[in-house]
């Protein structure tokens, strides 16, 4: 696990890096576990643009994901770890002992021949996804429940790790990478382990043409359009926007509160984030 910086050949070659993927064991996926996604560039079945700044890319292939790891009491082995060009972790693929091959988000230091389990009965250890009422407080965990059965939502991104505060009744405290501190259902599954590639964070892209790969268009400045297509666009010469940074709805986009009040799960938030910062738990 590392970062490769090349020889400055080019202008881009001197400022970007590239991770090194020394934890990989194989480029090739499981065919059974891959599905073609049809690429819309943003744009919604009417060819309408739903999301700005996207399209073109390399092409990918979408693997198959078990966010859930509802399959309980069967071992499996960890059969390879791979690169996923849909996600900023990496993923493990996983041989169950009764012939099924599914993937998982990969832990850190997790290794080939590893053996991982889901259940309550199973050994809180780097892998294993249990309910959160039987994982010790304290523990590193990723791939939360909201609901229980319905997969894993929270803490999925390289690197990242939330961890248990508290177990109260039926309820249990957990605090998040970003600060927050929320009350999940005891029945919600989690996996244990911090997600692997922390240094993710670190890979400068460099050039223009990288993000021009991964499907990003530029982004245009709010206060360099036309008053039509932006609320901070127009004016006499070079006005410096006139207004709180928004999008081109007129949603807040540097601090303003966006969460709808009336929302159910707020009274569940023991904690808010942080506005306008991103901190990992200690």
């Amino acid at each position: 696990m590392g970062i490769r910086i090349y020889k400055p050949t080019s202008p881009g070659r001197r400022n970007s890096s590239v991770n090194d993927y020394a934890e990989l064991t194989t480029d090739k996926p499981a065919k059974s576990l891959c599905v073609r996604i049809k690429k819309a560039g943003g744009r919604n079945s009417s060819g309408m643009t739903m999301v700005r700044f996207r399209g073109g890319g390399a092409r990918k292939i979408y693997r198959l994901i078990d966010f859930k790891r509802d399959k309980d009491g069967v071992p499996a082995k960890v059969a390879a770890i791979e690169y996923d060009p849909n996600r900023n972790c990496f993923i493990s693929l996983l041989h169950y002992a009764d012939g099924e091959k599914r993937y998982i988000l990969a832990p850190l230091g997790i290794k080939l021949g590893d053996r991982v389990e889901s259940g309550s009965e199973c050994e809180p250890k780097i892998g294993n996804a249990m309910p959160l009422t039987a994982i010790p407080a304290g523990l590193e965990i990723h791939n939360i429940e909201m609901t229980a059965g319905q997969g894993g939502k929270l803490v999925r991104s390289a690197g990242s790790a939330a961890k248990i505060v508290a177990k109260e009744g039926d309820w249990v405290t957990i605090s998040l990478p970003s600060g927050e501190m929320r009350m999940v259902r005891k029945e919600c599954r989690a996996t244990i382990g911090q997600l692997s590639n922390p240094d993710y964070q670190n890979v400068t892209i460099g050039k223009a043409g990288r993000m021009r790969h991964m499907g990003i268009r530029p982004h245009v400045r709010g206060k360099a359009q036309n008053p039509v297509s932006h609320p901070m666009g127009g004016g006499e010469g070079r006005a410096n926007g006139g207004r709180h940074p928004c999008s081109p709805t007129g949603v807040l986009a540097k601090g303003g509160k966006t969460r709808n009040p009336r929302k159910t799960s707020n009274k569940r938030i023991i904690r808010r984030r942080k506005s306008g910062r991103f901190q990992f738990v200690a």
